[in-house]
């Protein structure tokens, strides 16, 4: 009997936790199942990620939305990822040789300074597109390579956790990722489109680990029929920033969406020619072969975590809404959250949060808002140093921004981005486009999807926040960030 492949399985693997969403034919999500991931802080500043517990998750994530169903019905694996998290593993046997290192660790701190130093840095961002900071994947990389025992003279394989999946779902049949995700790893030339071997050379690695690249819309080969009960071609690959900017059907020069997960990542589209920024934002690959400015912040939605788990202010995060709500006027309260540094447009790793104005009426309504307030913040640092580098490119202006990730089911935080930013933000039905994006990716491979216009006009709004602050009050604010931010550099 013949089936009918209606189906798109999206695997998501995220910092925080590991998620499978199985989608329709319309691109809707029908079966969504995810697990927690365990946070390993081995010193201060490092993080890290258990890559057997990353795989099993997925594994088990994915038989979760396909239980009582037809294996056979899914056309295409979508895989999204957590970018620049950084493993290796022996290619014989597949084990893991230390725990995978997180984009949001530290250790190559050190490293990139003394880079920098001998005055590396401009060629480097030439090159990639990236500035010298231990957020990408090659200092973590030589860190492992001079660090952990027994690799010299051994087989072993590098890649961030898209090639880990990879390899783990075909068996070990496929070494590859996606351009999107070798874009992140400060090793790969945006100009040729290839890894580039005066980097390799600066940083002690060896080619024959890396995995082969490959355009995100491809073929990654088939999963073992083991695994789920049927072999499943693997037909789109994209990190997850850029895969949520595809979910988002950003495909214009000046599209641009910010997603707020664990961290925030701001993208704006910038078409087919490779862009420079000059105001310290970065340029990457996009996965419909255009490119991107983006700005990294590296903690947003982990700053409500902490406000619940370490501080215990809050129960649950959804209570930051009401608590916001709630706060009482505080001139000159600022939570800066530079837990592991501050990313773009400082990237300062050295510096550390703070909380400063604090008065003794302060309590915890008013320290919840704030730190809200500074996720807001850091979008419009974002936000302006984009401007600045699209009108010097002669692209067009920013008209709204496109948001999705966990925090935006905040209507408070969505109108406060709004007054804070001066920007309209666009709300989408389905907020969890990293998925929705691999989805597509996955799909358009199979033939389900037509095209991207196809794809453009399933986009769907839920909800536009639009600025009710008056600017004079907006900009005091951010200037008040802004001197916030000097105190903890």
């Amino acid at each position: 009997m013949s089936r009918h492949k209606n189906f798109i399985l999206a695997l998501d693997q995220g910092t925080t936790s590991t998620r499978a969403i199985l989608f329709d034919a319309q691109g809707r999500p029908v079966r969504s199942h995810s697990l927690p991931l365990r946070q390993i802080y081995p010193a201060n500043g490092w993080v890290e990620h258990d890559p057997r517990e990353i795989w099993q998750a997925a594994l088990a994530c994915a038989n979760a939305v396909l239980k009582g169903r037809d294996a056979g019905e899914v056309a295409a694996i979508g895989i999204t990822n957590q970018r620049e998290t950084s493993l290796v593993w022996d290619a014989r046997t597949g084990a893991p040789l230390y725990n995978a290192i997180v984009w949001q660790d530290r250790r190559g701190a050190g490293r990139c300074a003394a880079l920098k130093k001998r005055g590396l840095e401009a060629g480097i961002t030439r090159k990639t597109g990236l500035l010298l900071d231990p957020y990408f994947s090659a200092t973590k990389l030589e860190w492992l390579l001079k660090n952990v025992k027994g690799l010299k003279g051994r087989d072993i394989r590098f890649g961030t956790i898209d090639s880990w999946l990879i390899w783990n779902l075909t068996h070990g049949q496929v070494h590859a990722t996606d351009v999107t995700n070798a874009s992140r790893t400060m090793l790969w030339n945006l100009k040729t489109r290839d890894w580039d071997a005066a980097l390799l050379k600066l940083f002690g690695v060896p080619r024959a680990i890396l995995p082969d690249v490959r355009e995100s819309r491809g073929d990654f080969g088939e999963t073992d029929p083991m695994l789920l009960g049927a072999a499943i071609p693997i037909l789109g690959v994209a990190g997850d920033q850029q895969a949520a900017s595809f979910g988002q059907a950003c495909f214009a020069p000046g599209d641009v969406k910010s997603t707020y997960g664990t961290g925030c990542f701001a993208l704006v589209n910038t078409g087919k020619t490779v862009p420079r920024s000059r105001n310290r934002l970065l340029a990457t690959a996009l996965a419909q072969k255009q490119y991107a400015i983006e700005g990294s912040i590296f903690v947003a939605g982990a700053v409500v975590q902490w406000l619940r788990d370490e501080l215990g202010i809050l129960a649950t995060a959804p209570e930051s809404e009401s608590l916001a709500k709630r706060a009482k006027p505080a001139p000159g309260l600022y939570v800066v959250p530079a837990f592991t540094g501050l990313g773009a447009p400082y990237w300062n790793p050295q510096a550390r949060g703070a909380i400063l104005g604090l008065t003794r009426d302060i309590g915890r309504p008013e320290i919840v808002r704030a730190a809200l307030d500074a996720v807001c913040y850091q979008t419009r640092d974002l936000l302006e140093a984009m401007r600045r580098d699209m009108a010097a490119a002669g692209l067009s202006r920013l008209r709204a921004l496109k948001v999705d990730g966990g925090m935006v089911a905040n209507d408070w935080f969505c109108q406060r981005l709004a007054d804070l930013t001066g920007l309209p933000v666009d709300r989408p039905v389905v907020t969890e486009t990293t998925a929705l994006g691999a989805a597509y990716l996955a799909g358009l491979g199979a033939g389900l999807f037509r095209s991207e216009r196809d794809i453009a006009a399933r986009w769907a709004l839920d909800r536009r926040f639009v600025p009710a602050m008056k600017r004079g009050q907006r900009d005091l604010l951010y200037e008040g960030w802004l001197s916030a931010v000097t105190q903890v550099q």
